[in-house]
């Protein structure tokens, strides 16, 4: 049996609203489940708040007042729903000794750091977070955001827009020129390929001959199309002197065309000092959060760790310019159409969480990046149920799938965006729009869930 701490690690009387009044509290709200044996619920719960904060399972002779009042304490439990919520003194949490500036890391390390292995805890997930204004602003926040591809792009920077962007695929087995051939051939109708998350430095490409090729690429697509050109490179490594060394050289060889370039980082294999040593060596980078591996904590059939809409709240603290959120349901990964919050929570100033309200106060966006089995007819739906248009799309297999090849695919979905804007209905829109109406026949079992009897109006 574990030590009963709650009269320490827990206080019911406090109010959500009080402590967020008072400023001083981060708020977190997990699903905890306790192990049968263990005494109540509550006492479970202070055992968690205890080790994620000042406390063990006994009692120790160090503890003096001062470490009482900097104890994270358990304020609401709700044994029925699972339903747990913390409040941690922002006191508690490291600061960079050379600036003062908050960092994930930390926030990490008591969150979700021993109390996801204790032995009294059957599982706990992170479901949301509050971060109160004064830590708020001691987060790095992106540096660049959506606006600064528009800009590139020759756009408005308010409302600009789809960035349609491809993955050039397959995702590893191409040597560096029919990489850059790839690349070229979607350019020519598309705006954005994203350098995929396996892909960098590999023996049967190298990084330098391939980035080398794929930046004359770039060149010649702009001069054959007279538009502008974005390339998302990933720059993912164990060690920081690693990524510095590959973005100086990548935006060393892209020269007049740097400013095309975004840095991809792998944010949750490589962490969050990855994602801060690009942040902060390249702040004129568009920054590219790639969540490869996430599922292992987040996946709806994960009860431990925390969820989608926690790492996506978390990679714009760390000043993620943009972050995949899924497909909300219309692509091949896992998602629900209510994942849109995860899109709201990274790009807007005030948010409703699922269980707490955030300010923003003035940080820049990060751009949903929406990925993962999409093409041209799920698009329309798609924008229908987040509401907008103004994010990337890296389409793979929708671009390179289509039946007219990459640029065909790329135009197919620029179109399908004109037609969600217009209201128009899919099929009769494809009359008029070739490489749209193609897409039906590039990807028949989609046009035939989404709409039957296609094949009688269009072919």
């Amino acid at each position: 049996m574990a030590l009963d701490q709650s009269n320490r690690y827990a206080d019911l009387s406090l109010t959500e609203n009080e402590l967020i009044k008072g400023g001083n509290h981060v708020l977190v709200a997990y699903k905890m489940k306790q192990k049968e044996g263990y005494g109540n619920y509550l006492e479970t719960a202070a055992h968690f708040a205890a080790e994620s904060s000042t406390g063990t399972n006994v009692e120790v002779c160090t503890t003096d007042d001062f470490t009482k009042g900097v104890d994270a304490l358990v304020y609401e439990v709700n044994e029925a729903t699972e339903l747990m919520k913390i409040a941690y003194p922002v006191d508690l949490f490291d600061r960079n000794i050379i600036d003062g500036r908050a960092m994930i890391a930390s926030f990490l390390t008591l969150a979700i750091g021993n109390n996801q292995g204790m032995g009294d805890v059957k599982h706990a997930k992170m479901f949301d977070f509050y971060v109160p204004p004064k830590y708020l602003l001691l987060f790095d926040g992106p540096s660049t955001s959506i606006q600064d591809l528009w800009r590139v792009l020759g756009r408005p920077v308010v409302d600009g827009g789809f960035i349609v962007g491809t993955i050039i695929k397959p995702k590893l087995g191409l040597r560096p020129q029919p990489f850059a051939d790839a690349a070229y051939d979607f350019w020519l109708g598309g705006d954005f390929i994203k350098n995929d998350e396996p892909q960098g430095n590999q023996v049967f490409a190298p990084l330098k001959e391939t980035i080398t090729k794929v930046a004359d690429a770039m060149k010649r697509a702009q001069d054959k199309t007279g538009e502008a050109k974005l390339f998302s490179a990933n720059i993912t490594a164990d060690d920081p002197a690693e990524m510095i060394a590959r973005g100086e050289f990548i935006l060393e060889t892209f020269a007049e065309n740097a400013s095309h370039v975004a840095f991809l980082v792998d944010g949750y294999v490589a962490g969050p000092t990855a994602i801060t040593t690009a942040r902060r060596n390249f702040p004129g980078q568009y920054l590219h959060y790639h969540r490869a591996g996430h599922g292992a904590v987040t996946s709806p059939s994960s009860k431990r760790g925390y969820t989608a809409f926690v790492l996506a709240k978390m990679s714009r603290l760390m000043g993620a310019s943009g972050i995949h959120v899924g497909t909300m349901g219309y692509g091949k990964m896992e998602g629900e159409q209510d994942d849109r919050v995860i899109a709201y929570m990274i790009e807007r100033d005030s948010v409703e969480g699922p269980y707490f309200h955030q300010e923003w106060l003035g940080m820049k966006p990060t751009t949903p990046i929406i990925s993962g089995g999409m093409n041209a007819l799920r698009i329309p739906g798609f924008f229908e149920n987040i509401g907008h248009s103004n994010l990337i799309m890296t389409a793979g297999g929708g671009c390179y799938g289509h039946i007219d090849g990459p640029a065909a695919g790329a135009m197919s979905m620029r179109q399908a965006e004109r037609c969600w804007k217009q209201g128009v209905n899919p099929i009769e829109f494809a009359k008029e729009h070739q490489e749209f109406a193609r897409a039906f026949e590039s990807f028949p079992t989609d046009a035939d869930n989404l709409h039957p009897g296609w094949r009688e109006k269009l072919l």
